[in-house]
């Protein structure tokens, strides 16, 4: 996720483990809190075996959380990875292998991990409601994808139990290539140690996980000793951030919103269902319709947009947004997402979600211009931070004295491109990585998942942001969902996109 997220029902039965191959005794704290302290010899393993009904399908596997160092050319070690790999005791020839992580940039694996493709998973309420103190139920997940890929969970340098070591700064992982060199690195020692370099291969990951799923393939597909990969998963894409950047000048972060906005406003009664019928999808198509021929050439026209043509841009935008004339009036047709979190609602005392516009709550007052904070993230986080610790130090018995990080774990990143000129330190793209990425790959497919309710990396930025020049489309899809940016914590969405992924993994 972008910004992050996260009982008592029978938990998988671990019928055997390894015993910790290496204690470790850094202190807990912040990410890089153990900088000086001394470098281990041995990184934290810890195996156990389980078994469980995915897909249908009763799989017996193998889980693996631990440590991967990454040293320096003197063998010092630098920094580890936290990751988790399930694997399939009796796999079948040619069975593919899945990588994946969220985002932030800073944000650990746990989302993912413990809310959709895991063998265990945190029940939370399906409606966007709260989801209140402990315990939360951790359940079995019969929507893991365990029947159909083994699944490798990478934490990157800050989050989760993944640190710098030693002497090592850790903002020498904090940056888009800086982190995508170092999960490139893992992703070769894992295929080493497993022997897998001729699995097919898959690549995925949530939120600002996209953008580093764009900046690995670029490591490991654009060099000469490269790891090509059969498919990409982008959950809540977000690759273009200089067309979403809200700066005064850019108009596309307007347009872009505007589909999201009639989608939510829909939800909530603020608006009506389009003119052909039907529910979200309809309405979204229409609105892209609007925000692409009529709302973006209006703002083109800055202020030369007048009198009648102006009158009928803000009557079209109000039916679309559920706002009124006269607030869009004030806010010159240009209403930014946290004034439309606060403004769509404020007649019933309410805020929506940022994350997932389908949460709301309530703020101090109702006097704000912007939210007090989004209940779409506090509705969700302490049930997957517990679930998770609960589940990685009892069931998978990695139980180190460093705290997990769950999300924040990271600053002072590094936004810089290398190549194409000095522009690339002003506007962030990565989308072209998977365009070079299809072009010089010809078995490499792109599925693309997105929540309706999503304002954190909306749909209609996704679908922008990958028809630019030089991207082919013909290999990449697309998929929708009625919820956000975790689209998974609605059940019902957990199981299509786990079988969307599925799907996509079984046509190799």
């Amino acid at each position: 996720m972008m910004r992050g997220l996260i009982g008592s029902a029978a938990m998988a039965l671990c019928l055997s483990s390894v015993p910790l191959l290496a204690q470790d005794n850094a202190k807990g704290g912040a990410p890089d809190s153990d900088k000086a302290a001394p470098v281990r010899a041995e990184p934290i393993v810890s195996v156990t075996r389980h078994s469980g009904t995915f897909g249908g399908q009763r799989v017996a596997y193998t889980a693996t959380a631990s440590d991967t160092f990454l040293k320096d050319d003197k063998g010092t070690p630098r920094a580890r990875i936290f990751s988790v790999s399930y694997i399939k005791d009796t796999p079948e020839a040619n069975r593919p292998v899945t990588f994946l992580f969220n985002g932030g940039p800073g944000s650990g694996s746990l989302w993912l991990h413990m809310g959709a493709f895991g063998p265990k998973r945190v029940a939370i309420p399906n409606d966007g409601r709260d989801d209140g103190a402990p315990p939360y139920r951790i359940v079995d997940n019969a929507d893991s994808l365990l029947d159909t890929t083994d699944i490798v969970f990478i934490d990157p340098v800050g989050t989760a139990f993944s640190t710098a070591m030693g002497d090592t700064d850790p903002k020498e992982f904090w940056g888009v290539t800086k982190d995508a060199k170092s999960i490139a690195e893992f992703i070769r020692i894992w295929l080493s140690q497993n022997n897998r370099w001729n699995a097919p291969k898959y690549l995925g990951g949530e939120s600002y996980g996209t953008t580093r799923t764009a900046a690995v393939v670029n490591e490991l597909e654009g060099t000469y000793n490269d790891v090509a990969f059969n498919g990409l998963l982008l959950i809540s894409t977000i690759l273009d951030f200089g067309a979403q950047a809200e700066v005064p000048g850019n108009e596309m972060p307007y347009v872009l919103m505007v589909p999201s906005m009639a989608v939510t406003a829909l939800y909530h009664g603020k608006t009506t269902p389009a003119a052909a019928g039907g529910g979200a999808a309809e309405l979204a198509a229409e609105a892209k319709l609007f925000a692409t021929n009529e709302y973006l050439p209006a703002l083109m026209k800055g202020t030369a947009l007048v009198d009648e043509e102006r009158a009928a841009i803000r009557s079209k935008l109000a039916r679309y947004t559920g706002l009124s004339e006269q607030y869009l009036e004030s806010a010159d047709l240009r209403v930014t997402p946290g004034r439309y979190y606060k403004e769509l609602l404020r007649d019933r005392g309410l805020v929506v979600g940022r994350l997932d516009a389908r949460y709301t709550g309530k703020d101090f007052d109702n006097a704000g211009e912007t939210p007090d904070n989004d209940p779409s993230f506090y509705g969700i986080d302490a049930s997957y931070t517990a679930a998770f610790n609960a589940y990685v130090r009892q069931d998978l018995k990695f139980n180190p004295e460093r705290q997990y990080v769950t999300i924040g774990g990271v600053r002072e990143w590094d936004w810089d491109l290398p190549g194409r000129g000095g522009d690339n330190r002003y506007y962030k793209n990565v989308a072209p990585y998977i365009g070079r990425a299809l072009r010089e790959n010809s078995g490499l497919r792109v599925l693309v998942a997105q929540g309706w309710y999503d304002f954190a990396t909306p749909f209609f930025g996704a679908e922008y942001s990958l028809t630019r020049t030089g991207i082919p489309t013909d290999r990449i899809e697309y998929t929708s969902y009625d919820a956000g940016h975790m689209m998974y914590v609605n059940e019902t969405d957990l199981t299509k996109l786990s079988r969307d992924i599925r799907s996509f993994i079984s046509r190799r």
